[in-house]
């Protein structure tokens, strides 16, 4: 399997929305206090990333 740059950017987009879903998890079921919302805002970062990420497909 050939591993181009875009194939790259969609693994890479893939594990942060995962790791993203994660990390809202953690803050929305794990933690109460106020870790929580870290955790979740994180999470949220992550996604801004993978979108980013996602929109740099076939542009790089």
């Amino acid at each position: 399997m050939k591993m181009n740059k875009n194939t790259v950017l969609a693994w890479a987009t893939f594990i942060m929305i995962v790791v993203g879903l994660a990390l809202i998890a953690l803050g929305a079921f794990r933690y109460d206090d106020v870790a929580g919302w870290g955790f979740a805002s994180v999470g949220i970062g992550f996604f801004a990333i993978a979108w980013v990420f996602n929109a740099l497909k076939g542009r790089v």
